[in-house]
Formats: C-alpha cells, structure tokens, sequence
C-alpha cells in the first residue's frame, strides 16, 4: 500500500521524533484516519522521502518518529524556468499544479501590460504563500521531493532578467516552431508566457531585448493556461525526463 506523503517544514532525520504542522495533522489524523502506530512519508524539500510513524495523537497535535530515509531521483535533468503571466483565480492554481506535476524547477509569476490580476503588497504575499500551497500539494500527489522554488511576483523586465539557458517566448505569431529547436540536449531552458490578456507589443520588446525568442506551439491560439504546460510537456518530451 502506497503511504501518504506530506510536506513539513522541518529538519528530518531517521532516529529524530518530530511534532508535526497543524495543517499536516489535520489531513493525516482527521481525513485520513491515521492512529498512533501507523505509518507516513514526510518530506522536506531536501530530496528524501523519510518514512515516519505516528507516536502520540492530541486533539490539535501528533508526533512521528522518523524510522529510515530513502533518496528520491525523479528530478527532470531539464531546469525549466516559468515565467508566467499571472491568471486570475483558479486557473493560476491549475498552472502552477500542472507545471510541477511535469517537473518545473522555478516558477515566477509576471505582472504585464496586459495583467488583468492587480496585486497590492498585502494582496501579493496572501497569494504568494497560496500558490506555494499548490505547488507544495503537488509535489506530495506526484512523489517529487523538491519543491519547485515560486519567486515573488514581480513586473516583467525584472524576470525577464532571470533567464537561464535559452529564453523562448510563447507567441502565436512567431515564425519559429517548437519542432526548429535544437537537436542537442538543453541543461536549462525558461519559458515566457503570457496572461489572459496576451502579451503586448511593448512586453515582447522587452523579452526579446532580454534575449528571448519568439516560438510558437501550433496554429491555433491557446490559452494562457494551456500554452506553457503544452510546452513543457513538449521540452519534457524531447529534453527532459517525458516519454
């Protein structure tokens, strides 16, 4: 039987007796029914899973003993970064849950000309802490011990800074494909996708000047929470860890 896994925000050790999160404790003891003596999985970040068992059970509290450790090695040898163009509600959360499922290293959410999602300071750590949950949530669904880092949102020519490898810029109308990339293998790659709204003139200077190039997925026009998982099914594919 495959154990639950969940994330802690802890030092972990084998031999180590650790007091678990509240909101760990809650999924754990009163969705899943656990008990004193059963088992878990925690993990941290670090790259291990370690297989942990529930000690003592309170009403808003449990402990687990840590019993072993054991190195997970389903990281994409392909870093992709995301910098995407910030959607509104929901669909920034099935972006961010995607992207990690298909083995994103870094997510960095973009305000453009075109955002239709405004963030005050107050508003952007509300949501930043949110779209950690996610993704922190997908990496206990989809088994990766590493969790995707999620920068600060931020405006678009200071992420654009942040490219590492070659910069590809999603765009419907750009004259090269995603089948006239490079034959050899890529270590890095970041992707720019658009919001709802799409890019503007000004945005693509911007990216293009940073040092992005303009590629598109097909002939059809995709939605901004289908374009960048499209493309990095496609890099996974054919650079990654996908097949």
């Amino acid at each position: 039987m495959r154990l639950t896994r969940s994330f802690v925000a802890l030092p972990l050790r084998p031999g180590a007796e650790v007091l678990l999160p509240e909101g760990v404790v809650a999924h754990l003891l009163r969705v899943l029914r656990l008990r004193p003596g059963d088992e878990c999985v925690l993990f941290n970040g670090d790259g291990h899973d370690y297989r942990a068992r529930i000690t003592a059970l309170g009403k808003r509290e449990a402990t687990a003993a840590v019993l072993d450790a054991a190195s997970v090695e389903n990281e994409s040898p392909l870093r992709i970064t995301l910098l995407q163009g910030i959607a509104r509600g929901e669909k920034m959360d099935w972006i961010l849950q995607k992207a990690t499922e298909l083995g994103v290293a870094r997510i960095v959410p973009v305000t453009s000309e075109r955002s239709e999602v405004k963030l005050d300071a107050q508003r952007a750590d509300k949501r930043l802490a949110h779209w950690r949950g996610i993704v922190t949530a997908a990496c206990e669904q989809s088994g990766r011990a590493r969790v995707p880092e999620v920068a600060a949102p931020r405006a678009l020519a200071a992420a654009a800074a942040l490219v590492e490898g070659p910069g590809f810029l999603l765009d419907p109308f750009a004259e090269a494909a995603l089948a006239s990339l490079p034959g050899h293998p890529l270590a890095a790659v970041t992707l720019a996708t658009g919001p709802e709204g799409g890019w503007s003139p000004r945005d693509r200077s911007q990216l293009v000047e940073a040092g992005f190039a303009g590629l598109r997925l097909g002939p059809r026009v995709l939605r901004t929470e289908t374009a960048g998982i499209a493309a990095i099914a496609v890099l996974q594919a054919r650079f990654g860890d996908l097949g």
